[in-house]
């Protein structure tokens, strides 16, 4: 199980550390039988120093004393010999104390973390007080740089949880606004069926009150008006409205399509239109949410690729209306998950269709889209 939890640089380093102090042995020769049992222990404490960052600093608070050392004798003077690989040992340790577990936050491991280094330096100090640059250079600054580069990794991680929640809210937010709109310009159509409803139905109230026949088609047309306000209102149930939706311009559809194309091209974009297939009528409510994924969609190529080739193509298919925005541009700007393409995906799922935009291999973006038709428009 813990093998499973090791770090694969953890074992290039413990590996790296091994092959450094073996060097040092062989060439330095010093003596002591104790070195090759010390060396290991060392070597799997730092192979597992991310699991146990207070165990593999553990033997180093006693690492100042002269338990492990050598006593020589220098120029007539008493000294010790000292192995460099346990210097570096130690500060391997000290570093992988204040980088896992920092004496911040509510985390007590970072107190007992700081409280061995407290110890390991009051060691050196007692072990040979007219040094104190050692207990500082070893033990201290790689612990010291740990906890810097901890407290820098956790405050990167919350600012980037920060931006993940902002970018969620806002995203959120542009799906209701969407839906606001969409809403808007749905309320228009719905009025419209609803009123010639109510006109139609007087007609046949009056005809019924003079004895006169009813025109069945009159009847049906009824019910067609009918069963097409009912669906644009489950549609947009739940959305929120919103207000001034009585100064709403009238909704748009693939018909104002040549229009659309002559504004963008006034903006620089080479535009070309391709249909294909048998046309047939269209709900309007589809209707417009196509018109307004190309409008979209043309956008984005104007904002991120600016005046380049565009290809829009609007086809009819037996599963539906087909839409393709290609274009040849290269993005100028980053053409990430925005706004836009937030609202297009809304539109398309709206009417149980699906949208997918990204770049193309062969250069350039592309926006496919399709749209489900009701079967009477198919036909």
């Amino acid at each position: 199980m813990i093998l499973r939890r090791l770090r694969p640089m953890d074992a290039v380093v413990a590996g790296g550390f091994v092959a450094f102090a073996l060097a040092e042995e062989y060439f330095i020769r010093m003596p002591g039988w104790w070195w090759p049992w010390l060396l290991g222990l060392f070597a799997v404490l730092i192979l597992v120093r991310r699991l146990f960052p207070l165990l593999t600093m553990l033997p180093h608070v006693v690492g100042p004393l002269p338990l492990f050392y050598e006593p020589a004798t220098i120029a007539g003077e008493a000294t010790v010999n000292f192995r460099l690989w346990q210097l570096v040992a130690e500060m391997i340790a000290a570093y992988t104390v204040g980088r896992c577990v920092p004496p911040t936050g509510r985390d007590r491991r970072g107190l007992i973390g700081a409280g061995l280094m407290a110890a390991t330096f009051a060691v050196y100090l007692v072990s040979d007080p007219g040094d104190p640059m050692a207990a500082i250079f070893f033990p201290l600054a790689p612990y010291a740089l740990g906890v810097v580069l901890a407290v820098q990794a956790r405050r990167t991680a919350d600012a980037a949880s920060a931006r993940a929640a902002v970018r969620e809210q806002l995203a959120r937010e542009a799906v209701m606004e969407e839906r606001v709109r969409i809403a808007r310009e749905l309320h228009d159509m719905v009025a419209h069926s609803v009123t010639v409803m109510v006109i139609q139905a007087g007609v046949v109230r009056r005809r019924l009150d003079a004895g006169l026949p009813v025109d069945r088609e009159l009847l049906h047309t009824i019910e067609s008006s009918g069963r097409d306000a009912v669906g644009e209102l489950r549609r947009t149930l739940g959305l929120l409205r919103g207000e001034g939706a009585e100064n709403a311009e009238p909704p748009a559809g693939l018909d104002r399509l040549d229009e659309l194309v002559a504004q963008v091209r006034e903006a620089g974009l080479t535009v070309t239109v391709r249909r294909e297939g048998e046309p047939v009528p269209i709900p309007p409510a589809i209707d417009m949410s196509a018109y307004r994924i190309v409008q979209e969609a043309l956008t984005n190529v104007l904002r991120h690729a600016g005046p380049s080739p565009v290809t829009v193509t609007v086809s009819f298919h037996p599963d539906g209306l087909h839409l393709a925005i290609v274009d040849d541009g290269t993005r100028v700007a980053p053409a990430a998950a925005g706004h836009g393409l937030i609202g297009m995906r809304e539109r398309a799922a709206l009417f149980g269709g699906e949208l997918s935009a990204g770049p193309r291999t062969a250069g350039g973006f592309a926006v496919t889209c399709r749209l489900p038709l009701p079967v009477v428009a198919r036909r």
